[in-house]
């Protein structure tokens, strides 16, 4: 399966290097639509892609689905139009608190028959959400978000300090660049303002971690993940990478577990 990128972060690299440069069976990036190409011509011999700074001439390219690893401004300005074109996996899923673009998005994908894939990123147990919610039998979802201290105030903190408390939309309109898994676990489940987050700031921890709560007639579920950053990348949860190819790996594979 060939695969068109779009942006080459952090999330970007680790693909190209998981994937072209460890010689996948399956999977190969073929496309990478960049803003500079100057920027990043080394990747060109590096890993065997073609680089694009026009839309239509990558969508055009040799590519079975679209990666997008940019940013929730790129992803905003660029999903409606490629969802016309190519299935897509979309990691900045910071963008789909804008109802109008999701709106305007599924639209496009009912009518060109594509596909919106959204990883799991830094947290598990989507499947059961999905499953105790297709018939509505799903009452609760909760996420109570632990960060360091110092990621999320200035402020010297010698205990923890509740930052927030809300709707995963609240908590999204406040902190739109470190609230993706909310809105992962809103289109899972109950919906954004139903869906209820806690952000704490912890000076007593060096990593993210996540608990989510789950109530509904099938019983209840908790899951919490500790979350290891990426070691090029401090920012960026490792596991919301690994989510990016265990999803491809699920897309391309006839055998799909828990999906």
């Amino acid at each position: 399966m060939n695969i068109g990128l779009i942006g080459a972060g952090a999330i970007g690299k680790f693909l190209l290097e998981e994937i072209n440069e460890s010689a996948h069976e399956s999977l190969r990036v073929t496309s990478v639509l960049v803003r500079n190409r100057e920027k990043y011509a080394s990747l060109a011999s590096d890993y065997g892609v073609e680089l694009f700074t026009r839309a239509g001439e990558f969508l055009s390219s040799d590519i079975d689905i679209v990666v997008e690893a940019a940013t929730v401004e790129a992803a905003k300005e660029l999903l409606p139009g490629v969802i016309k074109e190519k299935d897509v996996l979309l990691i900045s899923t910071g963008a789909l608190a804008d109802e109008d673009l999701v709106a305007d998005v599924t639209r496009n994908a009912n009518e060109y028959d594509h596909a919106l894939h959204l990883p799991s990123g830094a947290i598990g147990g989507l499947d059961l959400l999905q499953n105790a919610q297709t018939f509505g039998k799903l009452d609760s979802v909760s996420l109570e978000t632990r960060k360091p201290a110092a990621s999320l105030t200035e402020e010297s903190l010698d205990r923890e300090k509740m930052m927030f408390e809300g709707t995963a939309a609240e908590a999204i309109d406040k902190y739109p660049k470190s609230m993706n898994i909310s809105i992962i676990l809103a289109f899972a489940g109950v919906g954004m303002k139903n869906t209820e987050v806690v952000i704490i700031a912890d000076p007593e921890i060096d990593r993210n971690v996540h608990n989510v709560k789950v109530t509904g007639d099938f019983g209840e579920a908790e899951f919490t993940f500790r979350n290891n950053p990426m070691p090029d990348n401090p920012k960026t949860s490792y596991l919301a990478a690994l989510s990016v190819c265990g999803t491809l790996e699920r897309i391309y594979k006839n055998v799909k577990i828990g999906s």
